[in-house]
């Protein structure tokens, strides 16, 4: 049985309830990765975002032909 076969046969408050779950866990994730990633030393130095804004700069020259 697929996964959307039997997510269809649960009971419509179940699917709701299950959805509310996954949109609560995605908000609770958005509002606290900033203060995981700083628990965890992941925040990028000075250093690092201007070496990934010298790689993100990128000009188009056009040429006639």
């Amino acid at each position: 049985m697929s996964f959307w076969s039997s997510y269809k046969n649960l009971s419509p408050r179940t699917r709701l309830l299950f959805g509310l779950g996954l949109m609560s866990w995605a908000a609770i994730g958005m509002s606290t990765s900033s203060q995981v990633e700083s628990a965890l030393g992941l925040v990028p130095s000075e250093q690092e975002k201007e070496e990934l804004e010298r790689k993100m700069d990128v000009r188009i020259v056009s040429v006639e032909k």
